[in-house]
């Protein structure tokens, strides 16, 4: 929940950010002047800060970003992964008082004004930070302007605020029309893409390689997916918790049911371990940023990545999996604390992994898994 003043400032007014713990930082406003409430979770990358902003998996969250200096190269009008900023709130310590980029059409600091974001700067993120690795991800408040009031009573509207964990946030991201993305040159496959909150970029991935994609709100139904013939059907990344996810869990059991070729991608990884019966869990602080080490299994290969997950599937490391749809697998594994960041059906054509491939922003290692994709419907079509 966000009440701000948009519109840029001349001046930055006190600001204070409060944790649900009751730990308090000062700063001044940075962005739209009010308040904003979220959960409060950090980014390690360096760059990227135009995608982060934009990417709808980080809906209802306050961003931190660990970067001491943020805003360097302003905003432009390309980099979006969609068409507005969806964090709550924006968390920075030394805010670039002047961007040096050729495609810079304003800055940070106005795009968030003008975007109703409220934010913080002059915070000490290092000490946040590790505040949060070792409390955890938790409920946060900004306030700016006339919202500052007594420390006890911002704790109080914090603690009043909605948590994380049982959020069911899918629909509230997700596109409420199908479009279509058309296939760059010669059109060789089409995909179902279920939109969770969905990124631009990932669309664009398939497109490269050939594929039509058509985008279905998250409330599609199988009769939907099924519907524009395709050849393989794909779950995106988005918000909240997977727990409440019965409907595109529903779909994708469906999926595997007949066997169309899949891939899912941070939340549709979650679908993917609900649908054949494991678990998930809440994080401690997650995984955020664009320099996260991940070994595919199945290669031996290690690979830098680009994460923003708070929750993981509960699948076993060491062993192959009995599902309903056949025998599973860990593919790949988070190198810094072991979490599940893959799965692989064995038996037939499904596979996911926890982080985002399209790497937007972030690095190209990952850019295999879509051709594994087209590997797989090239498989089923011969």
């Amino acid at each position: 929940m966000t009440t701000s003043t948009r519109g840029a400032r001349t001046q930055a007014a006190p600001a204070v950010l409060v944790l649900e713990d009751g730990r308090i930082f000062r700063g001044r406003s940075y962005g739209a002047v009010g308040e904003t409430f979220g959960e409060a979770v950090f980014s390690t990358g360096m760059t990227g800060y135009q995608e982060t902003l934009t990417d709808p998996s980080y809906h209802k969250q306050v961003v931190v970003m660990t970067a001491p200096h943020v805003g360097n190269t302003g905003v432009n009008d390309e980099d979006p992964e969609s068409a507005r900023i969806w964090v709550s709130g924006y968390v920075v310590r030394d805010p670039a008082r002047v961007p040096s980029n050729w495609r810079a059409k304003r800055t940070l600091d106005e795009e968030l004004a003008n975007q109703g974001v409220v934010g913080i700067s002059g915070v000490d993120t290092r000490a946040l930070t590790r505040h949060l690795r070792e409390r955890g991800a938790m409920r946060v408040g900004i306030f700016s302007g006339e919202a500052v009031a007594d420390d006890a009573a911002l704790l109080a509207r914090v603690k009043e605020a909605p948590q994380m964990k049982g959020a069911n946030l899918s629909a509230e991201v997700a596109t409420k029309e199908t479009y279509v993305v058309p296939a760059i040159g010669t059109k060789k496959f089409t995909v179902a893409a279920v939109d969770l909150g969905i990124k631009g970029m990932t669309p664009q991935r398939m497109a490269e390689r050939g594929i039509e994609v058509h985008v279905l709100p998250a409330t599609a139904t199988v009769e939907d997916v099924y519907a524009v013939n395709p050849d393989g059907v794909f779950f995106s990344n988005g918000p909240g918790d997977p727990a409440t996810a019965d409907h595109p869990v529903s779909v994708m059991q469906a999926v595997l049911e007949r066997r169309t070729p899949l891939f899912g991608i941070c939340f549709g990884n979650q679908i993917l371990g609900r649908a054949l019966g494991f678990g998930t869990y809440k994080l401690k602080y997650g995984h955020r940023g664009i320099n996260q080490p991940v070994q595919d299994r199945t290669t031996g290969k290690v690979e830098v990545t680009a994460h923003n997950h708070g929750f993981a599937v509960d699948a076993p490391l060491d062993k192959v999996s009995e599902t309903p749809y056949g025998r599973a697998e860990v593919s790949h594994v988070c190198l810094n604390d072991q979490v599940v960041e893959g799965l692989q059906l064995l038996d037939q054509p499904a596979f996911s992994v926890q982080y985002h491939p399209e790497a937007a922003a972030g690095p190209h290692d990952a850019a295999y898994l879509f051709d594994r994709f087209v590997q797989l419907m090239e498989g089923q079509r011969a």
